[in-house]
């Protein structure tokens, strides 16, 4: 299995109800529903209020690369991606656990 890690920093000046940041946590939140090659999915905003934290964060499994290739070029995942690219920036982490 791997685990695929992402933490988003919005854009200075963005806020969180931005209609576009808003719209980008609602597609997040269903693509555990939308694509098959997730054996886990959840998302959610950060809690923290440390100067170091992110903002939101995706925490995801999948069998293997393969699966990771086709989760990653799947439409409803690129779809986010082209919106969260507007006002964020991300770190990723994949591992094998």
């Amino acid at each position: 299995m791997i685990r695929h890690l992402v933490l988003f920093k919005l854009n200075d000046g963005v806020v969180r109800d931005d209609p576009r940041v808003v719209e980008g946590a609602r597609i997040f939140a269903s693509l555990g529903e939308k694509i098959p090659e997730l054996r886990f999915w959840e998302c959610g905003w950060n809690v923290s209020d440390r100067p170091i934290a992110y903002d939101f964060a995706i925490n995801s499994a999948v069998e293997d690369a393969e699966a990771l290739r086709a989760y990653v070029e799947h439409p409803e995942h690129q779809a986010g991606v082209a919106l969260w690219r507007e006002f964020a920036t991300w770190v990723i982490a994949d591992y094998e656990f």
